[in-house]
């Protein structure tokens, strides 16, 4: 990308923060959080980290152990308000957190990260009045890839003070969503590849 270019797509994600959800229980890792996990010789976090503060004037790390991202302090570090309830519990942090309209939110266990992907959604979501903006490729949606508009806050805090069901997709059903078509490609999978098992995390490296 040119610089020109980047200096307008920063323009059109000025109203939005970056988010990494870098949370949950790691159990599979022996307690490693899994943002933590080196990939081809760099941290999960530090690779989208990368990525994303060329994009985003607002960097946040939503996690409940922040002595672990003591070389991302120069960001919001903040923790979840609601507990074992998942993503959904770290999306509602984001959006308490952020000083923007919206949240793009990543998972913290994605090491590839497609700048261009994530340009498309910008652009889309710029031009859209959806409250979230979620890729789908073939028939899987990827909602911790996603923008959301703050105007869903309430609606979110809500919904996790009063249900026992946490899926991301349980919530987005109560919400404007707007699923973006995806093509299939090697690119694309490799974009939306997280890292669920040391196996994984061997494989890749």
């Amino acid at each position: 990308m040119k610089l020109s270019d980047l200096k307008i797509m920063t323009l059109k994600a000025r109203n939005i923060s970056g988010v990494i959800l870098a949370g949950g229980e790691n159990k599979r890792f022996a307690g490693v959080n899994k943002s933590n996990l080196i990939i081809e010789g760099a941290s999960i976090i530090s690779r989208i980290v990368n990525i994303i503060s060329e994009i985003f004037p607002e960097i946040i790390i939503v996690t409940n152990t922040p002595e672990e991202f003591q070389a991302f302090d120069n960001y919001r570090i903040v923790p979840d308000q609601f507990l074992k309830v998942g993503p959904l519990g770290g999306i509602h942090a984001a959006l308490k957190a952020s000083s923007k309209e919206s949240v793009f939110v990543f998972a913290g266990d994605m090491p590839y990260v497609d700048r261009n992907i994530i340009i498309n959604q910008i652009e889309y979501f710029s031009s859209c009045r959806y409250d979230a903006v979620v890729p789908r490729v073939n028939k899987y949606d990827e909602p911790l890839h996603a923008i959301y508009r703050n105007s869903i806050f309430y609606k979110l805090e809500e919904y996790l003070s009063s249900t026992d069901k946490y899926a991301v997709r349980d919530f987005l059903g109560k919400v404007n969503v707007y699923y973006m078509q995806l093509p299939e490609s090697e690119k694309t999978k490799k974009a939306f590849e997280n890292i669920n098992t040391p196996d994984e995390a061997e494989k890749v490296n």
